[in-house]
């Protein structure tokens, strides 16, 4: 009977430092090509984010293929190279003597 406050004070302070939204990130599966992230209406929200962030570890840009919108079912991204940088050249000034 003793440890019960401090046992439940215990439980408190942790239930309160785990993340709270956190149950769409639960099952990104994915690597440098793309991936899945199970489908739930915070994942849904935020699916650009959590793509862009995860395709970000790899200096990619994030496309969302596929969202099919029911649980059990996935949202699937690719992950692309950003495309090329055209640099403009100077123009080169001709001088006549």
């Amino acid at each position: 009977m003793r440890w019960t406050l401090p046992v439940a004070a215990l439980a408190a302070i942790l239930a309160a430092a785990s993340p709270a939204r956190a149950d769409y990130l639960h099952g990104l599966v994915g690597n440098d090509t793309g991936g899945i992230i199970p489908w739930s209406p915070p994942a849904d929200y935020y699916r650009v984010a959590i793509a862009s962030q995860h395709c970000a570890r790899y200096g990619k840009l994030a496309v969302i293929t596929s969202v099919h919108r029911q649980y059990g079912d996935y949202i699937g991204f690719v992950c692309r190279f950003p495309p090329p940088v055209r640099v403009a050249r100077r123009p080169v000034l001709v001088t006549r003597y």
